[in-house]
């Protein structure tokens, strides 16, 4: 692949958008001009892999999206930046509805705190500065599983570390006010780049869950079984990875 491989893509995918995509959906995007009026926060990793509008088949307008490593929002007061400001404008100014923490398999982040060591985070103090974040995900994974390693610990972390981010976000005081006035909804889910599937946190059962089972959806697919925390070696897991 020659160095301008990369760039030389996405300027043909903005040839196919202008000259093909634009104009199918011209009325959509002339409505878009002045004003936007998404009803979901959807905040998720900056991996290349994952697309919040095409899992979710939604149009331009619709969500509202923030993305870093580790789809991690900073408890209120913690560091105030770029995340803080973007939950505050979506609930204050775009009055949106429901939030979403999307977590997903093979996080480079959560492997990096799995295995500090291996993921030359001394190289990247940015980073590894960000990523403490999540560390309290990292003591709940290790005082619940303490023999867990590997894939399994992998996708433990994946999973407290979003639950570990909505209560952030309970901090800041716009979504506190939400949560209070019933105005504003927070979801935990992962996706799985490898199956497309989803799953959400069960708030009744404590658990992630296929995102068919716990909402109702009809899916024609086998929707597995529940999980929490590592499966045992002995038989597949059901959640990410």
């Amino acid at each position: 692949m020659s160095e301008n491989d990369g760039i030389a893509k996405v300027i043909e995918g903005y040839r196919h958008f202008s000259e093909e995509v634009y104009p199918e959906h011209r009325e959509l995007f002339e409505q878009l001009r002045n004003k936007q009026n998404p009803q979901v926060l959807f905040i998720t990793c900056a991996d290349s892999r994952i697309d919040p509008s095409l899992i979710t088949h939604t149009d331009p307008g619709d969500l509202f999206i923030c993305r870093n490593i580790g789809n991690i929002v900073p408890a209120y007061g913690e560091m105030m930046g770029g995340v803080s400001a973007v939950v505050e404008y979506a609930v204050m100014a775009l009055k949106v509805t429901d939030i979403i923490v999307c977590g997903h398999s093979d996080c480079g982040a959560m492997k990096a705190m799995r295995d500090p060591d291996a993921a030359s985070l001394a190289a990247m103090p940015t980073v590894k500065s960000w990523l403490r974040n999540a560390d309290a995900a990292l003591g709940v994974v290790l005082a619940k599983y303490p023999n867990t390693s590997g894939d399994h610990m992998t996708r433990a972390l994946i999973e407290e570390n979003v639950l570990l981010q909505l209560q952030h976000l309970r901090t800041h005081p716009a979504v506190a006010a939400g949560i209070a006035s019933g105005t504003v909804r927070l979801h935990a889910w992962i996706y799985n780049i490898g199956n497309g599937r989803v799953l959400v946190f069960d708030e009744a059962a404590q658990e992630f869950a296929p995102i068919e089972q716990v909402l109702g959806i009809e899916s024609g697919k086998s929707q597995g079984s529940r999980h929490r925390g590592p499966a045992p070696e002995a038989r597949p897991s059901t959640t990410i990875g």
